[in-house]
């Protein structure tokens, strides 16, 4: 067969299939609109999930880790121990709050300005503020930051605020296996939906389809259309998911900046780029694709040529 003629053919079978679903427009629609409901979910769920990272990407700036020496500690060696520590992998970088410069700031933002006025001396530690390094932002990573600067003798206390980054990073990875278990499920619901519209279909023509086999026609041969009946509708519901999803973005961009604004936020709702939206072309595709082929290929062969 030459290249020519296996072209003409599978063009012959792509309009074919592309005019058996204009014939019934109604059917057709119900059936993509299911298809790209069932593909709009796993879609939020990533753009969820990917807001969700860009809204958090400057967490690891805002874990700090206070350090509290003992009383009587010179300012001179705190500021040796704050040089060590800048030298340490984990730490970014290290900020010297001496006692006195402390309570100046807690007298001028607590209130108490006139009551602090009767203390004799200084009640405050020297503190240092200490950031870690993104690469230091794991749960062991700050245990073991913290198991190190409290070795110090010179230190009191350490006290690492990191329990609610810990918390949305928990949040966010419930949501990552939420996308892959939603995934997964709608996915093989797309192969079903698909798979059970290419068996009415089967059923539907299976007077011609005895009549192709009489001929000659393979089972290859029959089930190309199915194929591409297949393929258009994965291809036509990815993109019906794609407009229910651009049109929530639109909806809900301009709500969700003000109420960023209200926090000091210029945060604005990202939609799916166009990397994404090719993937979900892709993806709807080749459902469509596989739910047709096994569909077509168990049904097809329980029909034989009619005599």
């Amino acid at each position: 067969m030459s290249l020519t003629t296996y072209g003409t053919r599978h063009a012959q079978a792509l309009f074919g299939s592309l005019g058996r679903l204009a014939r019934s427009p109604f059917a057709t629609f119900l059936t993509v609109l299911v298809i790209g409901l069932a593909l709009a979910l796993p879609l939020a769920l990533e753009l969820l999930v990917s807001n969700a990272r860009t809204l958090t990407s400057g967490v690891a700036n805002a874990i700090d880790v206070s350090v509290y020496f003992r009383q009587g500690v010179p300012l001179a060696k705190v500021r040796e121990l704050a040089a060590q520590a800048r030298q340490h992998p984990g730490i970014g970088s290290v900020t010297v709050i001496s006692a006195d410069d402390g309570l100046k700031e807690f007298r001028e933002y607590s209130g108490f300005g006139a009551a602090l006025q009767a203390l004799q001396e200084n009640p405050l530690p020297h503190v240092l503020h200490v950031r870690p390094t993104a690469e230091a932002m794991s749960p062991g990573a700050l245990a073991a930051l913290r198991g190190y600067l409290a070795g110090w003798s010179e230190v009191d206390t350490v006290q690492v605020d990191a329990g609610w980054v810990q918390r949305l990073n928990a949040i966010v990875d419930l949501l990552k296996r939420v996308l892959l278990v939603s995934a997964v499920v709608l996915g093989v619901g797309v192969l079903a939906m698909v798979g059970n519209t290419v068996r009415l279909e089967i059923q539907n023509r299976r007077a011609e389809i005895e009549v192709v086999k009489l001929v000659g026609g393979s089972n290859a041969f029959v089930r190309r259309p199915f194929l591409y009946t297949g393929v258009l509708y994965g291809l036509a519901g990815a993109l019906i998911a794609w407009i229910i999803i651009a049109v929530a973005v639109l909806v809900l961009e301009r709500p969700i900046a003000s109420l960023a604004a209200l926090y000091g936020s210029r945060y604005v709702l990202a939609g799916p780029a166009g990397r994404e939206v090719l993937a979900l072309l892709g993806i709807g595709a080749v459902l469509g694709w596989l739910g047709a082929w096994v569909s077509s290929t168990r049904h097809l062969r329980r029909i034989a040529p009619r005599a």
